[in-house]
């Protein structure tokens, strides 16, 4: 593809959205595919990742100069900066959040996905009974599969490399979370950590686990979605409403030998004060992500 000429002003606005994509990447349940939507820029992000296969092509062939005329790189490393900025400032406050009031924070995080599992639904263009039962196993499955994971996830490099290539591909599709993703692969809270404390080599080997991702399987979701959208849809769709299992923000670990062996979802043991806010927070996430989709809705 051609880059489009911008002046440095432009590439400044460029900036500007990828910060605010980045700002709701960050957030499990807010899209940053619906946030570059909203702002515009969501055709030419797609075209420019679609881009980066034949750049790499170009490079070996040793077409050096063709390539980075033709790779629209401005464009990409100005939303980058963005994204990265965001990501960056919000990571230490999200970070101190989860440590310190993690009812809170997941009854936010579970409002956003609940209306995120609405905002999902509309883009179904036709309902089967194919697939409400393919949205019912999967949400099954899901149920299950997240019962079944193991409280810790593995903390080595090659499982940081799955999650960052899982995760990046939530960017390309409007209403699915990236952070949700890495909720679900238990590294949310991890690659906080890593960004807090700079963690150089965590963080490196999720970006290359991204890189890989978004040029391959970003691709594959794409052609997914042209050939079979509703179908593809509806199974995603199955997943995050299962997955709201792992969200749910009242929990109670169970013991064996001082050692937690499961963890619980259960009720709050009363309607107090902190119980009132969680639920004000479900509200609050809901609203926001309704209020992203509105605007949307009246941009297209």
């Amino acid at each position: 593809m051609k880059e489009t000429k911008r002046t440095l002003k432009d590439h400044l606005g460029i900036t500007l959205r990828g910060f605010l994509m980045g700002a709701a990447d960050v957030v499990p349940g807010v899209s940053g595919g619906t946030m570059a939507f909203i702002l515009g820029i969501y055709d030419e992000l797609i075209s420019s990742i679609r881009a980066v296969v034949p750049f790499v092509r170009q490079i070996f062939q040793g077409q050096w100069k063709r390539a980075f005329q033709e790779f629209p790189w401005r464009f990409l490393l100005a939303l980058g900066v963005g994204i990265a900025a965001a990501i960056l400032s919000l990571a230490r406050l999200l970070h101190w959040a989860l440590e310190t009031h993690p009812t809170l924070i997941y009854a936010l995080f579970f409002g956003l996905i609940v209306a995120s599992v609405f905002v999902v639904r509309q883009r179904v263009t036709r309902w089967t009974a194919g697939r409400v039962i393919l949205g019912a196993l999967s949400a099954v499955g899901a149920y299950l599969l997240v019962g079944l994971r193991p409280a810790q996830t593995p903390d080595a490099l090659w499982f940081i490399f799955l999650s960052g290539m899982i995760a990046i591909c939530a960017m390309i599709l409007p209403g699915i979370s990236g952070a949700f993703i890495l909720v679900l692969l238990g590294k949310y809270q991890t690659l906080l950590g890593a960004l807090v404390q700079m963690d150089v080599l965590t963080i490196g080997v999720f970006l290359a686990g991204a890189l890989i991702g978004i040029v391959s399987f970003a691709s594959f979701l794409r052609w997914l979605l042209d050939h079979y959208h509703d179908a593809t849809v509806v199974g995603l769709m199955g997943l995050m409403v299962g997955s709201l299992r792992e969200l749910w923000p009242w929990k109670q670990a169970q013991y064996v030998d001082g050692v937690p062996v499961a963890v619980h979802n259960i009720l709050p043991a009363a309607l107090d004060g902190d119980a009132v806010l969680a639920v004000a927070l479900m509200i609050l996430g809901a609203g926001l992500v309704l209020s992203i989709e509105s605007l949307a809705n009246r941009k297209k």
